[in-house]
């Protein structure tokens, strides 16, 4: 009978600690769950659409090739991780860069064979069909930098799942004022692309701040390319309508 009390008091100990420390801790540095796929796999299939839609001449490769092969990895991780991302290994981590790394040759190729047509004035002879594409290139742009913030912070939204990194890269409001958000909160994709679009639109950081080199680094490249884009094909769009 002691025994028996001995162990129940040990559980209901333990288990008092552990919700303690869940008070105590926030989400975003224990150990979770990992956070939902379907955001990030909706973002990404965005973003291929978006490519294959370019114009052929500004593709990297023929029209659909380079958006299937992304398509066919998309899936790979999909069906590695489908409901949540907590599977952490160093094969999934290469396809998803891989993944990311692709979109992201694709889309400055595209943009930078816009910007060259632009510049000698071979692009751009109907305004509503380089607004589209500007656009497109645009919005592409922004999810591509979300993919690369969501996966390098801390280690990656697996590692991050895991609490296996310990700074973080990126410092979001609720993290300096955890008192005001749900003791369950911890930076998901949509945070990211948030991030990626205030950045693009705003051309710096605005309630998120990078902490280390690289994260500054990324911004400060994102900013720029947004700049000279939206610059150069508002300014031609603009001079074609006069």
């Amino acid at each position: 009978m002691t025994s028996g009390h001995s162990g129940s008091h040990h559980l209901i100990g333990h288990d008092l600690i552990g919700h303690i420390e869940d008070r105590l801790v926030p989400a975003w540095r224990r150990v979770t769950n990992g956070e939902a796929r379907w955001p990030v796999t909706v973002a990404v299939l965005a973003a291929i659409v978006l490519q294959a839609a370019l114009p052929q001449r500004l593709a990297l490769l023929r029209s659909w090739t380079l958006p299937a092969i992304e398509g066919a990895i998309l899936v790979v991780l999909t069906v590695a991780n489908p409901h949540r991302i907590n599977r952490h290994s160093k094969g999934l981590r290469i396809t998803s860069l891989t993944l990311i790394a692709a979109m992201t040759f694709s889309n400055t190729f595209a943009a930078a064979r816009l910007i060259r047509g632009l510049v000698k004035g071979t692009e751009g002879t109907d305004p509503t069909k380089l607004l589209l594409t500007g656009a497109g290139i645009w919005l592409t742009n922004v999810v591509v930098f979300s993919l690369w913030y969501w996966e390098f912070d801390r280690g990656g939204p697996a590692a991050r799942a895991h609490a296996t990194v310990r700074h973080p890269d990126f410092v979001f409001p609720q993290m300096q004022s955890p008192e005001l958000v749900d003791e369950h909160w911890e930076p998901m994709f949509i945070d990211y692309l948030y991030v990626s679009f205030t950045n693009a639109t705003a051309f710096s950081p605005t309630d998120t701040l990078p902490f280390t080199r690289w994260a500054k680094m990324t911004m400060m490249t994102q900013s720029a390319v947004s700049l000279i884009t939206v610059g150069l094909v508002i300014a031609r769009a603009v001079n074609i309508l006069k």
